[in-house]
């Protein structure tokens, strides 16, 4: 059990780690927070994204909602419209019946979506708040150093109980020569 919540964890943290970092090739992970890609993407699940050269129409992106933000919407490209200053995108959520309302920009796209995997965004997105931390990362490596202490301790209990039996066995072994 110890080895299963251990192997756990760093996955979760690896996971979270590779949600705040940049992965070499461009690749990064986002959390979907809502269901409007569904069935496609399921809520709370992660996708997978890298920026390529061209979008094209029914590619399923993941756009940066404003330059000071930190949210991301991941739909599908439901049209583009060609402009003099570039591309204008009209995105539109599977699960929606309407496009978005707003035309985004090339600028504001993050990639193109990869892969995804379902329902891995949970522990997540529960792994980047304050109560995450404290139940996913510090609880867990407390009871691990918590564990290595005591088995430190044991170790140099059972060390100390052998180096007393060989000087009795010394002893012993004196009183019988005599």
């Amino acid at each position: 059990m110890y080895w299963i919540v251990l192997v756990s964890l760093i996955i979760i943290a690896g996971l979270v780690a590779l949600s705040a970092l940049d992965i070499p090739g461009g690749y990064k992970l986002y959390v979907v927070q809502s269901g409007s890609m569904e069935p496609a993407i399921k809520k709370m699940g992660i996708v997978v994204v890298k920026p390529v050269p061209e979008y094209e129409k029914d590619d399923v992106i993941t756009i940066q909602e404003s330059p000071n933000s930190d949210v991301t919407v991941t739909h599908r490209i439901h049209e583009i419209e060609e402009t003099e200053d570039g591309k204008l995108f009209t995105l539109k959520g599977d699960a929606n019946e309407d496009p978005d309302g707003e035309k985004r920009t090339e600028e504001s796209i993050l990639g193109k979506v990869i892969f995804t995997v379902p329902y891995i965004g949970y522990p997540i997105s529960f792994a980047q708040t304050q109560t995450g931390l404290i139940i996913l990362v510090i609880v867990p490596a407390v009871i691990i150093v918590y564990s290595e202490v005591l088995s430190i301790k044991n170790n140099v209990a059972e060390m100390v109980k052998k180096k007393k039996n060989s000087q009795k066995i010394e002893e012993d072994e004196e009183e019988n020569e005599e």
